[in-house]
């Protein structure tokens, strides 16, 4: 690995100057003072205690992947307040303490420009905020004293308020590129990808995901004005930028709404996208349907990663992108074309009625998949103590292959709803070899009609039924792994007033329910407190589909899922050749590892990180615990145990000669507790050798 002292001169300060490493989005690092070597050796440098977690119902998270500039560390508790540290030693410079509105999760921060002259900026509910980073202050200059409404110029006719910017803009000269995370709901916002000015926040340039009339793409609609009809195909899981070409590269969500698209007949341009943008004026270069008409929720989890390979013979510069259903899209970075062949492959069409279908979605051959294709019977795990049962419901459902779409019986998803690929996304080496942690967890749902239009009454639990059961369940249990709670016996937990100020506002992923009435409202806490109250017939948006899903239900028994593990993964695949290298569980379950069964992997969030000390770095299993994997065989070299699962992406950089991998460890999904902190790790100077 070379002499020390040369590796301490070459390494002394090295930053994770951007969101994911760098533009490119790749979790890689040229670092290699923490090698295969030395690994074992990595002990905890620093903790730093943020606060701001729910200590109380485990609700809070942190997502964030920190940014390390010059040798000072920025990050967001998980009360999405902003810090900065001093990188080697985990010190406090200052900590914001801004009122915001409502809560969200943030998985970063943008830094602008060079000392003195830096802004950095984030999102905190529908507000992007502008940052001094020298003391936390707001710029009083941009936007409206510091921050721009991100909901302004996307609200469409009966949408709902519900808007935020949960992973960071991306940079591109004086531009900010966001996009936004919305409701899933016919309630939603519209999509539009904007550009803002870095010193003033005015709108520069936007890209509308939902044609107008008069735009390319409004023929893939049967509405007459898409935009009046539907919201989403927004971009809520960031952005690439290649500065050299002046190209970003957004990828786009479903249309809302997720599982039944009665009311948006057609493929749907340009929801499910991979999209090429002119960066400096917003204009379309190029574009890629990765799922034609969704209604699966199989939008892109995460951002690209742009990278170069050597395929027969030839270099590219390449743009991919990681699908929840376990496939890896490859396409040339300039024109668009696809590197491996896509093949447009029939599946099932019948539908509920009103339903438009496609009848052929996109595959590719290559590169592999790198997660299982189909759930059938044969693939219930063989412990299971009711296997025969669940067999038996199995052969009363749908499934067998991806893009089924949701009737009245139940509809097996798998991989699951959100992958799969979730929004940690892959990292890549300098050698296009791609890392991707994924899950494989059977997800069931259904379509159920609502109640006839010609209604004149209503009540709470109607109202309840429409709105909020497909999330917290019919007898309002919540879901397995957490993020939707159970609401039974609420009234013990908050009173009337502060239900009804969740319905006004929203809170964390709910939305407000601005579509409702006043009375609707009222009649809604009325039950939530266990009394009903009869009230007038609800809105017309809310009556607009005819359907509504029965859940994300995530399909455990016995406390675990009910297929063959792995149940999470990380896989290496050459994306030179599209082969995989290898593949090995991700995270474990102690209980079943000591009756024997080996590592499972576990359902699991965040992404990976790769470095030149040709390691693989990822917590994000609900077991609690940070890896590093050999990133040429999958060994597991090291793990450690975390303050609370660490549901997020590592960092690395370097400080004073010294090598450090961080991770925020802010727990709270998959019935794990929340934390507060962020944990260090480092191997001790006299060793990196």
């Amino acid at each position: 690995m070379g002499c020390m002292q040369c590796q301490n001169q070459q390494y002394s300060n090295v930053d994770w100057s951007e969101y994911n490493g760098s533009g490119h989005r790749n979790h890689y690092s040229n670092l290699d003072l923490i090698h295969r070597e030395n690994v074992e050796d990595l002990t905890l440098a620093w903790v730093y205690d943020g606060g701001g977690q729910d200590s109380l119902r485990h609700r809070s998270q942190i997502q964030c992947n920190p940014i390390i500039i010059n040798g000072i560390l920025y990050g967001m508790t998980a009360d999405n307040q902003v810090f900065a540290l001093r990188a080697g030693s985990g010190e406090e410079l200052w900590k914001t303490e801004i009122e915001f509105e409502k809560i969200g999760n943030s998985r970063g921060l943008t830094m602008y420009g060079v000392y003195p002259e830096q802004r950095l900026f984030f999102g905190g509910g529908r507000y992007l905020y502008a940052l001094n980073p020298q003391t936390g202050q707001l710029f009083d200059d941009f936007g409206k004293g510091g921050r721009i409404d991100l909901s302004e110029g996307i609200a469409r006719p009966g949408s709902d308020n519900n808007v935020s910017m949960s992973t960071p803009a991306t940079l591109y000269e004086d531009l900010l590129i966001v996009g936004c995370r919305l409701s899933e709901s016919i309630h939603a916002m519209l999509g539009d990808v904007r550009a803002y000015d870095v010193w003033t926040g005015e709108l520069k340039w936007t890209f509308e995901t939902i044609p107008s009339p008069d735009q390319p793409g409004s023929e893939t609609w049967a509405a007459d004005n898409p935009r009046e009809v539907a919201g989403g195909a927004n971009c809520w899981m960031g952005s690439a930028i290649d500065r050299d070409l002046g190209i970003v590269y957004v990828p786009t969500g479903s249309a809302a709404y997720d599982f039944y698209g009665g009311n948006r007949a057609g493929d749907n341009l340009y929801a499910n996208c991979l999209l090429a943008l002119d960066a400096r004026t917003g204009e379309k270069i190029w574009h890629y349907q990765l799922v034609r008409h969704d209604i699966w929720d199989r939008d892109p989890p995460a951002p690209p990663n742009l990278f170069t390979i050597n395929y027969q013979g030839r270099e590219y510069d390449v743009v991919s992108i990681v699908t929840k259903q376990g496939h890896v899209f490859v396409f040339d970075r300039r024109s668009g074309q696809p590197i491996f062949p896509i093949v447009d492959s029939s599946f099932v069409t019948e539908a509920m009625p009103g339903e438009y279908v496609s009848p052929r979605q996109p595959i590719p051959l290559l590169p592999e998949p790198f997660t299982r294709q189909s759930f059938d019977t044969a693939d219930v795990n063989h412990f299971m103590t009711n296997r025969d049962s669940i067999i038996d419901i199995i052969m009363q459902s749908n499934t067998g292959s991806p893009y089924i779409p949701i009737t009245e019986k139940r509809t097996i998803f798998f991989p699951g709803t959100d992958g799969g690929a979730q929004w940690g996304g892959a990292a890549v080496d300098e050698d296009g070899i791609m890392y991707v942690p994924a899950k494989e967890i059977p997800v069931y749902t259904s379509l159920v009609p609502k109640w006839s239009e010609n209604e004149e009454v209503k009540d709470g639990a109607a109202l309840y039924r429409l709105h909020c059961s497909a999330c917290h369940g019919e007898n309002m249990e919540g879901n397995h792994d957490g993020s939707y709670p159970s609401l039974q016996r609420l009234e013990e937990k908050l009173d009337k007033p502060s239900i009804r100020q969740i319905l006004d506002q929203g809170k964390a992923r709910m939305p407000a329910f601005s579509f409702l009435s006043g009375g609707e409202k009222d009649a809604l806490v009325e039950f939530l407190h266990g009394n009903i109250t009869q009230v007038e017939a609800v809105t017309e948006t809310a009556a607009e589909l005819p359907y509504q899903h029965t859940g994300y239900n995530r399909w455990y028994e016995d406390g675990f899922p009910i297929s063959k593990p792995p149940w999470g993964s990380l896989t290496a695949i050459d994306i030179n050749s599209g082969k995989r290298k290898w593949q090995v569980p991700l995270g474990t379950y102690p209980e079943l590892m000591a009756g024997g069964l080996g590592e499972t992997g576990t359902d699991n969030y965040g992404g990976p990180l790769v470095t030149q000390g040709n390691l693989v770095f990822i917590a994000a299993s609900r077991d609690e615990k940070i890896r590093a994997f050999d990133k040429f065989t999958g060994e597991k070299l090291w793990e450690h145990d975390l303050p609370a699962a660490g549901y997020a992406s590592p960092a690395t950089y370097s400080v004073n000669g010294k090598q450090y991998v961080v991770i925020a460890c802010g727990g709270g999904k998959l019935n794990t507790k929340s934390g507060g902190k962020y944990a260090a790790f480092t191997i001790p100077l006299q060793k990196n050798n």
